[in-house]
């Protein structure tokens, strides 16, 4: 009896073995690259990993995924065969990249000891020597800057937001610098006011965003007046997403604060005929225990108009915001949104759409007179 039990043992154990060595097996030569020290200006690298099959299936890699997107991936598409070998190439682009780095490449195979490995190459990219151009890539005149545009991403309707911008003369004289128009809300100051030739300066601005007095994405604009002889009026444009502070609410003050509840937040209108205008509302409660009160609405197009029939709510009381969206010129598939910007501090910013197809109008040949009769 032991005898028997040994061999049912013995051949149980012996087809495991080859029910595992039917299994495909990924096995690199190495798992690290090291490119070692390189310069930026030298372009893109490229390197192999070599790769053997060491089991008895065919071995597939479905995809290798970059960590980045200055890495990119090239690998064998065909399958390996068993005790057969394949490739994953890698390339890195050094540019505006200087320094250490180390990105990983995830492989993924039909190895089910290691479904998922990952790669790594690492180096060292010696930045090449920046240009004037390269610092100051934004050209007005003579008059280099490094951007067109001071973002000054969210920023709390309390609060006084500034920011700078570097800007380069590049020219043979001196440059007088002034502002023209500037609104309530915006102090600018160049420094130097006067630059001289081939020489660096800032400009420097503070907003207050309370002066502001709106909410959500605005977009402002700011001139400078040179004694350029080229392009001697400049803009710069300044933007942000205005919110509401909340940060000095009690726990007692959020928990009594509004809430809005949208029935929907999307609108499908199917299909509608180019130059059809189509209508919609979008109601809303506050389910709230203090007033709701929408800031602002603001379409995502000239296309859309939008008109909300309140904009103070007290607890449980409802509305809507009426939408039209204006098919004029278009066709095929739409997508417009929205945007609410409210006082409720856990949704002080949401977003509605209308979406749906339009439809071209049918084209109308006219018959051909000159057309022989039959």
């Amino acid at each position: 009896m032991k005898k028997l039990l040994f061999l049912c043992l013995l051949i149980a154990f012996a087809h495991s073995g080859v029910a595992y060595a039917q299994r495909a097996t990924l096995k690199f030569d190495k798992l690290e690259y090291d490119f070692g020290t390189f310069k930026e200006e030298g372009g893109k690298v490229k390197c192999r990993f070599t790769f053997k099959n060491d089991g008895e299936d065919t071995l597939r890699i479905s995809t290798v995924k970059p960590g980045c997107g200055c890495t990119t991936a090239e690998w064998t598409k065909t399958g390996v065969l068993a005790k057969q070998s394949g490739y994953v190439d890698a390339e890195f682009d050094p540019a505006q990249r200087p320094g250490i780095f180390s990105k990983s490449l995830t492989v993924y195979s039909n190895d089910q000891n290691q479904p998922i490995l990952s790669l790594t190459i690492k180096g060292q990219v010696l930045a090449k020597p920046r240009a004037v151009i390269d610092l100051y890539p934004m050209k007005m005149g003579n008059l280099l800057f490094e951007s067109s545009q001071f973002n000054l991403t969210n920023a709390k309707n309390n609060e006084i937001r500034s920011d700078t911008i570097k800007f380069y003369n590049n020219w043979n004289k001196s440059i007088d610098i002034t502002f023209k128009d500037l609104s309530e809300s915006l102090k600018a100051e160049a420094v130097p006011a006067s630059i001289k030739p081939k020489k660096e300066g800032l400009i420097i601005i503070h907003y207050d965003v309370a002066k502001r007095n709106d909410f959500g994405y605005i977009y402002d604009r700011m001139l400078l007046e040179t004694n350029d002889s080229i392009q001697p009026e400049k803009t710069l444009n300044i933007s942000m997403n205005i919110v509401e502070d909340f940060s000095n609410l009690t726990p007692q003050q959020l928990a009594d604060a509004p809430v809005i509840k949208f029935e929907s937040n999307t609108y499908n209108f199917t299909s509608a005929k180019q130059g059809d205008k189509v209508a919609c509302s979008f109601k809303f409660t506050n389910e709230g225990k203090s007033d709701l009160i929408i800031h602002k609405v603001k379409a995502s197009c000239g296309c859309t108009a939008t008109s909300p029939e309140k904009t103070t709510l007290k607890p449980g009381e409802s509305s809507k915001i009426n939408a039209t969206f204006d098919t004029t010129g278009k066709s095929g598939k739409q997508y417009k949104t929205i945007t609410v910007v409210t006082n409720d501090p856990k949704t002080a910013t949401l977003m509605l759409s209308i979406e749906g197809m339009v439809d071209k109008p049918e084209t109308q040949t006219t018959p051909d007179t000159n057309a022989p009769k039959h």
